[in-house]
Order: C-alpha cells, then sequence, then structure tokens
C-alpha cells in the first residue's frame, strides 16, 4: 500500500490533521515523514503541542502529502504516540532530527490511501 509511494512520502512535507476537543479539527504541517513498513509511517514531534493532546483523545487522523506537481494522497488511519521505547528512539536517531528536540514519535497505522488530484 505505501510502499508504491514511499518516496513521495519521504521527500515532501506532509500536513497532518487531527480532531480537538467538540470535533473541531486541526492540522499540523510536518517536514519529515519515514515508511517503515507497508501499513506503517513514523512522524517526529519536534514542535507539536496541539496535535499531541488530540491524539490522546482521538487516534484517527488524515495526512496528507503532495509534490510540486500537486500530485498527492489522503492517507486514513490512527495513530499512536510515543515517547519512549524503539520508535522514539528510531526518530532521535534520524539524520534529519539532528539538532532539533524529536520529544516523541508518531506512529501511523494506515487503513486507507486515496490519490488525490
Amino acid at each position: 500500500m505505501l510502499l508504491k509511494i514511499k518516496k513521495l512520502i519521504e521527500n515532501n512535507p506532509v500536513a497532518l490533521a487531527t480532531v480537538k476537543d467538540k470535533n473541531k479539527p486541526n492540522a499540523a504541517a510536518l517536514a519529515f515523514a519515514k515508511v517503515v513498513s507497508d501499513k506503517e509511517i513514523l512522524l517526529t514531534d519536534n514542535y507539536l503541542n496541539q496535535t499531541v493532546i488530540d491524539l490522546q483523545k482521538n487516534k484517527n487522523i488524515c495526512l496528507l502529502v503532495w509534490d510540486k506537481k500537486w500530485q498527492g494522497y489522503k492517507i486514513i488511519g490512527q495513530a499512536k504516540y510515543f515517547t519512549e521505547g524503539k520508535w522514539k528512539k528510531f526518530v532521535v536517531a534520524m539524520k534529519e532530527n539532528k539538532g532539533l528536540p524529536a520529544k516523541g514519535a508518531i506512529l501511523i497505522t494506515v487503513s486507507k490511501v486515496i490519490k488525490s488530484c
């Protein structure tokens, strides 16, 4: 599912949408995403605030990724947030995160990928 679009995901910024209290939307831009399996994407929390609060209450997410030609995908799934363990160590070790706080890791388990544009 994701391996076909791995390069697109890993070489472009992504927009992560979550749900706040009272079903209000929230979106955050993230610079680094890693496809870690055909159904999982790992994101780094360097500067997120509201998104982390949202994920504690509602695991449902939507991730958008596109290239400079506006070709992209909407990725739907559920997220888990990690402040320790395997995934936290993974994001801390990423060369892209060198010099950044890498406060946590967000592991998205993908249930659906929709081509857009």
